[in-house]
């Protein structure tokens, strides 16, 4: 036997197996393939790759109608741990059949980051199945005690009788689908698993919300679901007698239905809210550190610690104040203290809406010109440019107390529904004057609705890509949209300077983020001692401080993915500045970030490399 050889002839022996190998792999690399080899290969790729989207699409009725696909839209998504295991099983074998009948040598550029991407996605998904438990089904942020009516109301279009009796038996399974919920959320406080006491009240109120007006009660107002269903079937081009026929029947459903299971669901999370503690952090979960440490690699798609990220928000908190120090002496400040600063933004009226229904539209009407006046300064930024529309939205009256400040919604892709960018204006303090031209460079142009209405309608890449299949990656998403709110003053806009702070102020709750959430997931940090830094080092009023610390707790690492992210456009674009000097170009540079949709961040980088070599060599 081998083993027994003398060592020489081991050695040998040894190094002769491993050159025939490598010489075997330099074979393999050096194989040329003809270009009808190649477009068939990536033909081949990429009829998988929408073949697994398709099929993924068909499981999944709310996805269907999101995408405006009118096939199961009377059922909702299967929402049990049962689909959710099956789901796995599935990426198992798609990742297995992937590998095994795609030979990636043989496929085009973007054929091969496809299959990269795909890859990588599945791969996390497995990876992190074991964490399926390691979080909060139903918060004060999403879950679809709000995400069900919200979707009816947001998403459903009625434009038929069809949509119209689908909207009504969707009405008709909210008992099914709740029931559902329960069950995902009994599993977890079984393991331990259960969130804040203080996130209950939220969604109790949210809950209750939905069943505020007519029918539930004598009222003169409609509750939300049934007035959106009234709004659409007085659209229609029906009878009189058929609307009143549909409208009916959309009441006896909300009664028989949609009641019953908001209030089985409201008994069982009164119930829960008495053994739930004042506890916050990921680190309670079974194996809590180690759940976090796989959900910052995640959400930042790099390999930070918790102490890196804590750091990194510590150096950036410092950087910003200095920034907003030179801001103060331009607007005259009576001090140099930064606190007396942030107090003076807190609480002079001029930086505010009233709080009341003129104040809201005024707001709304703002966001809209400061979007209109980007729009037309597009052409120096971007070589493309989305063709579906953008409005701006309120969010709506029963989640509004509850849910983030702002937030964009994509469009459907047969543009029966636009982008839309939701403002948060149940507290108009919250919402600060000086923030708006940030904000909605954010969540609109140049920001998420550019970024993934333009991903959306490529028409060289897999669907699975271009809608976000598995989600999208959320570090080059919300890198992106905080990258947005700085590229706009580098072409002279926030000529206020106040506006200018309240770009700053939005920085610098970014880097807070990183500061707060290792701080809570990581460092034990307790709900009041997080909102106490944010109190202590960002203008925020009270209230957004509050609101931004329970975001954090239910979400654990998403808030770190901003700053992450757009440090790394940042540096990618000045790598490309130094190294291309007089040929750099941003609307190339912007092109080649935007134009092969969500990506983690290594992808991107690798991109932005290509790019810098062949435009230097050109």
């Amino acid at each position: 036997m081998f083993i027994f050889a003398p060592m020489k002839t081991r050695l040998i022996y040894y190094f002769s197996i491993t050159f025939l190998f490598v010489q075997c792999e330099k074979k393999k690399e050096a194989v040329k393939f003809t270009p009808e080899e190649i477009t068939a290969e990536s033909k081949k790729a990429n009829d998988f790759f929408d073949q697994v989207f398709d099929e993924y699409i068909d499981r999944h009725p709310m996805d269907q109608t999101y995408l405006g696909i009118k096939k199961d839209q009377d059922k909702w998504n299967d929402v049990s741990d049962e689909a959710e295991e099956k789901e796995l099983e599935i990426t198992k074998a798609n990742l297995e059949k992937l590998k095994k009948e795609i030979n990636f040598g043989s496929l085009n550029e973007q054929s091969k980051l496809s299959y990269r991407i795909f890859e990588y996605h599945s791969n996390r998904k497995i990876e992190g199945f074991k964490w399926r438990y390691h979080n909060y089904p139903v918060n004060q942020l999403f879950g679809l005690h709000s995400e069900a009516p919200s979707f009816l109301i947001n998403i459903h279009q009625i434009t038929d009788t069809a949509d119209a009796r689908a909207y009504i038996a969707r009405l008709d399974k909210f008992d099914v689908l709740f029931d559902q919920l329960i069950k995902t959320v009994q599993t977890r406080a079984d393991k331990g698993i259960i969130p804040p006491r203080f996130v209950f009240t939220s969604v109790l109120d949210d809950c209750k919300n939905v069943l505020k007006g007519s029918p539930f009660e004598k009222s003169k107002t409609q509750t939300s679901l049934l007035d959106d269903f009234i709004k659409k079937i007085n659209k229609l081009s029906i009878g009189q007698k058929q609307k009143e026929e549909l409208i009916k029947a959309a009441e006896k459903t909300l009664l028989e239905k949609v009641q019953p299971a908001y209030t089985k669901l409201i008994i069982y999370l009164t119930n829960l809210q008495t053994i739930a503690t004042n506890e916050d952090g990921a680190w309670k979960f079974p194996q809590g550190n180690e759940f976090y440490a796989f959900a910052l690699k995640q959400t930042t798609t790099t390999d930070m610690t918790p102490d890196q990220v804590y750091d990194l928000g510590v150096k950036e908190v410092a950087r910003i104040h200095g920034e907003m120090k030179e801001i103060m002496k331009k607007v005259n400040f009576k001090n140099d203290n930064l606190q007396d600063f942030f107090k003076f933004m807190r609480e002079d009226k001029r930086f505010y809406y009233p709080n009341d229904s003129a104040g809201k539209k005024a707001y709304l009407k703002r966001s809209n010109e400061i979007i209109d006046s980007m729009r037309i300064k597009l052409n120096d930024l971007f070589i493309t440019k989305p063709k579906a529309d953008l409005i701006v939205k309120a969010v709506e009256p029963f989640r509004e107390k509850s849910t983030a400040g702002a937030f964009y919604q994509e469009p459907a892709p047969d543009g029966s529904r636009p982008g839309i960018y939701y403002a948060n204006l149940y507290d108009m303090s919250a919402m600060p004057n000086y923030e708006m031209e940030a904000l909605a460079y954010h969540e609109a142009i140049p920001g998420h609705h550019m970024q993934l209405t333009i991903a959306q309608e490529l028409k060289d890449m897999p669907k699975f890509r271009r809608f976000g299949y598995f989600g999208h990656f959320t570090a080059y998403i919300e890198g992106w949209g905080l990258y947005s709110e700085l590229t706009p003053k580098e072409m002279g806009f926030y000529q206020n300077p106040y506006s200018d702070f309240g770009r700053l102020s939005m920085e610098l709750l970014r880097a807070g983020r990183l500061v707060v959430d290792a701080g809570i997931h990581s460092k034990k940090w307790t709900r009041e001692q997080a909102t106490q830094y944010f109190m202590d080092n960002t203008p925020n009023s009270e209230i957004d401080c509050k609101r931004e610390i329970d975001r954090y707790i239910v979400w654990p690492s998403q808030a770190t993915a901003y700053k992450v992210g757009m440090i790394k456009i940042l540096e990618l674009r000045e790598k490309a500045k130094k190294a291309l000097g007089d040929k750099f170009n941003i609307r190339e540079f912007h092109e080649v970030v935007l134009k092969y949709g969500s990506l983690p961040l290594s992808l991107l980088e690798e991109n932005v490399n290509t790019y810098i070599t062949s435009k230097s060599a050109a």
